[in-house]
């Protein structure tokens, strides 16, 4: 994801054609970096790699002459490509690595590994962070709603006891259809006056017993794996609602996708029930960030609240903050 725009195309890309030859140029295939000449062998031995050197062709036409472009350096007169890959190494033994550190350990500016990092980023090989880059995730595939119950659960309580604070008698929200959701559920048994909209099915066998709290379950087909109602009829029938606040749980939660989720169809309820709510909050656990589903729901432009939990990095936090989303640690 990320914050790096489209490289420049650099000198290195230049047209490398001889500009006096009795080669026929209709026999040449161009490529981004290379030319290639039909019947011409390069002979490799002879090329240099200074800026202003150039390289003989041999084979039927010796007397070729074609400039090489200048490979780029760093200060310490590493290659780039090698530092790049030296790089790329440590992001995945390590996870992340940071600008300032990169800058000392390989004598160069910070320019120039910010350059790198965001060529790696281009080549989908990481992903640029604040002040640095981390190793991408893969898309996030959706679990089953019984393997995503048991994944954090400590964490999904914590969220769910903050979340329920945020919550007053006699209001409307909406839960989707979520596990750290249903923590929240069960926060609720006490309220007063409390009207519950909600796609969950296992959301609303948890509100059964309370007495303060009504509950407006959505129709549609049923989807088992993750325990909740999607297609278009819970999508019209949430049309003719409001909510005073809304409870989000995406699956994913990459700053620069947005909040997304891993069934489209589960998506579109989703954002039907964002279309008609006051306050959008987020409460998602730390594993969720930096990390894709394959449906966007929301971008973070559209997130007033954000609960996570204490370890969610630093510079998401940050990153967070500047968005203008008020941000609550459980």
């Amino acid at each position: 994801m990320g914050a790096a725009g489209m490289r420049r195309n650099s000198g290195r890309n230049r047209d490398i054609r001889p500009q006096h030859s009795s080669v026929d140029p209709r026999n040449y295939f161009y490529f981004p970096s290379f030319a290639f000449a039909s019947g011409v062998t390069l002979n490799l031995g002879k090329i240099m790699t200074n800026r202003n050197s150039i390289a003989r062709v041999g084979g039927s036409h010796p007397e070729t002459i074609a400039t090489v472009a200048p490979i780029e350096t760093g200060l310490d007169g590493m290659m780039a490509e090698e530092r790049r890959m030296q790089i790329l190494q440590m992001v995945r033994s390590a996870g992340r690595v940071k600008v300032n550190e990169l800058a000392v350990q390989f004598n160069t500016s910070a320019v120039t590994i910010r350059n790198d990092l965001n060529d790696l980023h281009q080549r989908g090989l990481v992903l640029r962070s604040h002040g640095g880059a981390v190793l991408p995730d893969p898309i996030h595939r959706e679990s089953p709603v019984d393997e995503r119950l048991k994944a954090h659960a400590a964490e999904k309580l914590r969220i769910g006891v903050l979340a329920a604070t945020l919550i007053n008698d006699g209001e409307t929200i909406i839960l989707d259809s979520g596990t750290t959701t249903l923590e929240i559920a069960r926060q609720l048994k006490n309220k007063q006056g409390l009207q519950v909209i909600t796609n969950g099915v296992n959301i609303a066998a948890e509100l059964l017993d309370a007495r303060g709290v009504q509950v407006f379950i959505v129709g549609g087909t049923v989807r088992g794996e993750s325990a909740s109602i999607s297609g278009r009829f819970a999508e019209q029938m949430l049309a003719e609602f409001s909510a005073d606040k809304m409870f989000l749980s995406g699956a994913g939660c990459d700053i620069d996708f947005g909040v997304s989720g891993g069934n489209l169809e589960e998506t579109m309820v989703n954002r039907a029930m964002l279309s008609i709510s006051r306050e959008i909050i987020l409460v998602a656990d730390a594993s969720k960030f930096s990390r894709r589903s394959m449906a966007r729901i929301a971008p973070f432009s559209e997130v007033d609240t954000v609960i996570s939990d204490t370890s969610l990095a630093e510079d998401v936090q940050v990153r967070l903050r500047t968005l203008g989303c008020n941000l609550l640690l459980a």
